[in-house]
């Protein structure tokens, strides 16, 4: 197949840091490469590079189409060679509709009262059809699911693109449910079988096993390996993103849980998605919930933590009773619970200030002398803090927004464990981080429940509860159906039991 894109020697230093030594890469047409590695790796710098946000180091060669381009690139220039990208954000404005979004270049550069709307709702429905996907050009961009985005957003992108152009894919599924990537891998299929190469770049590696014809990776700047996917292992994948094996992982039993004291005991739970739900969280144990998307497990721990409202249901942590009728997150901080919710963006961080602000947030009545902060000493106690849960770079003062997206999760998880919480939940708390910073942040949770914490974990991600979890609750309609415990805790028991036939299943009564 013809290379759409050829990389040679591509290097790029920022001060004395390589963030690029002597990078080669291939993309040919037709095939969907996968990009690799962790965060710092040097993926962010390469794609900056193609799309002319940063400027190489002198040596490096750039071929698109066989056609050899002078570097570096002014931005918009990929746009006339053929590169298109799409980023986690999209980059699409809700409060316009989807026809307005397909053709925003043309509005903002163009008079909008020449406009012929009629044609141009003729060509976005040309283009839907084109590439298999169901959207009204008329409904606003606010009311489509988190798919739907994505989906507008890559046809957006391929539109005005040379049937042999080059599709950069940077971390589109992150905040997408599991159910729904498929309908995304579909297209992004279509687009690589009109002739396009698509460069997709992401940390799961379930995706990229199912998605991506070839691979490479990246490691401190440099490629440490590549190949076709289909034969490759995911420990060999694993081996070359974090350049080791990862530790094996040995379950509890169910006698040794139920040994243990229970530190929440939730009692005919409803509201929601959740039709009726009892069970109960151990010392020391995490807890996974889990499920096909709607099947009422990713409300689990918004309605114990007063985020979402309870309908009825009783809690007794540490045996004090907490009605959850009248739950609200600051009740329940003040009882002993905390949550990491799973869009870091909108309910977690606060990305537009300091990390030192998000870290400190639950504590800083800690350093509060009359009606002054001791900022000094806030510093130094977050220093202490990031270097205990391995953020990088461990520097308090930079905007939270700065920091990768296993950072910024590291640093939720450590403005919440400061509090000490007898019961701490997490929704996804790996969407979206390298392999590396999910096995620091499995580490950072293994660590808590040795000190006595329960953890309840609600997850789509059935490898991460095979991997962290003592105990999996499995939901479907509302209802807990099924129970893993011991050697039954694995990806494939999980997955079985999320897409079991449901005409046959009887609630599980959970310990």
């Amino acid at each position: 197949m013809p290379a759409v894109l050829q990389i040679s020697n591509l290097a790029k230093t920022f001060g004395g840091v390589k963030a690029l030594q002597g990078v080669d890469l291939t993309v040919n047409a037709g095939e969907i490469h996968g990009l690799l590695g962790q965060n710092g790796s040097g993926k962010s710098t390469l794609i900056k590079v193609l799309a002319g946000f940063h400027e190489p180091d002198a040596g490096g060669r750039l071929l698109v189409n066989g056609n050899e381009v002078r570097l570096p690139l002014a931005p918009g220039d990929y746009k006339a060679l053929g590169m298109r990208f799409v980023h986690q954000d999209l980059g699409l404005i809700s409060s316009l509709s989807v026809l307005e979004n397909l053709f925003l270049d043309e509005i903002s550069t163009g008079n909008s009262a020449g406009i012929r709307w009629r044609s141009w709702r003729r060509i976005a429905n040309e283009l839907f059809r084109k590439y298999k996907v169901e959207l009204d050009p008329s409904a606003a961009v606010s009311t489509l699911r988190p798919v739907e985005r994505a989906l507008l957003a890559i046809v957006r992108a391929v539109s005005g693109a040379p049937r042999n152009g080059l599709l950069v894919l940077d971390e589109p599924t992150v905040f997408l449910p599991q159910d729904d990537t498929e309908m995304l891998f579909d297209l992004t299929r279509n687009v690589a079988a009109g002739g396009a190469g698509v460069l997709f770049v992401s940390h799961d590696l379930e995706e990229v096993k199912r998605l991506t014809n070839r691979f490479t990776v990246f490691r401190d700047g440099r490629v440490v390996g590549n190949g076709a996917t289909e034969p490759t292992s995911r420990e060999e994948l694993v081996k070359l993103i974090v350049g080791h094996e990862l530790k094996a992982v040995s379950h509890r039993s169910a006698a040794q849980i139920a040994a243990t004291k229970p530190v929440a005991i939730i009692d005919g739970l409803k509201g929601g998605l959740v039709a009726e739900a009892s069970f109960a969280v151990h010392e020391g144990e995490i807890l996974g919930v889990t499920g096909l998307s709607g099947s009422g497990f990713e409300d689990v721990p918004y309605i114990l933590f007063g985020a979402s409202k309870a309908e009825t249901g009783t809690l007794a942590l540490n045996g004090s009773p907490v009605r959850l009728r009248g739950q609200s997150p600051t009740s329940a901080f003040r009882s002993g619970m905390a949550l990491v919710p799973a869009d870091r963006p909108r309910d977690g961080a606060i990305l537009s200030l300091s990390v030192l602000d998000n870290v400190s947030m639950q504590t800083m009545d800690q350093f509060q002398k009359g009606p002054f902060l001791r900022r000094s000493r806030m510093r130094e106690e977050a220093r202490k803090v990031l270097s205990a849960f391995q953020v990088r770079p461990n520097d308090p003062t930079l905007p939270c927004s700065s920091l990768s997206g296993g950072n910024q999760q590291k640093v939720l998880m450590a403005k919440w464990l400061q509090t000490r919480p007898s019961l701490l939940m997490v929704h996804e708390p790996t969407q979206g981080v390298d392999v590396g910073a999910r096995e620091e942040i499995f580490s950072v949770l293994r660590s808590a429940t040795a000190e006595g914490m329960a953890v309840l974990c609600a997850s789509s991600d059935h490898e991460q509860l095979a991997l962290i979890c003592d105990r999996v609750l499995v939901f479907r309609q509302g209802r807990i159906v099924a129970e893993l415990t011991g050697s039954h805790v694995n990806k494939e028991e999980i997955s079985e039991q999320s897409y079991a036939v449901d005409q046959d299943a009887q609630p599980a009564e959970a310990s």
